[in-house]
């Protein structure tokens, strides 16, 4: 994450922090991330980021055929990234609907580190 953010900025809507602090309280992480380390986590992501508003326009746009994907591109998109990092295969599929549309470059993880400087 250190070399990541050397390079590049977090960017969040309400919509995706949201997300983020449901899914980071689940069980599930107890084994990985204490509960301080999780606490500490959202409040240097939630400081660190950069905060965008949704414009109404591209909320009603849609971009994969899971509707939960949508907020990562309205945000990639209101922000005016150059590509959005995701694990997601809805947004990585070479015929999704989002890349029939759009020049914002969508890259699984390996792929965005391979592409930092000093590569992966």
């Amino acid at each position: 994450m250190r070399r990541v953010l050397a390079h590049h900025v977090l960017v969040f809507s309400d919509a995706i922090f949201s997300e983020l602090k449901t899914r980071l309280w689940k069980p599930k992480f107890d084994r990985y991330l204490s509960l301080e380390t999780r606490s500490a986590l959202l409040h240097d992501f939630n400081a660190a980021a950069y905060w965008v508003k949704i414009p109404p326009e591209l909320a009603a746009q849609t971009f994969s055929r899971d509707p939960d994907d949508h907020m990562f591109v309205h945000a990639a998109l209101a922000s005016g990234a150059p590509f959005l990092i995701s694990g997601d295969l809805d947004l990585l599929a070479p015929a999704s609907q989002f890349k029939k549309h759009r020049a914002l470059g969508i890259f699984a993880p390996a792929t965005a580190l391979d592409m930092l400087p000093g590569g992966a």
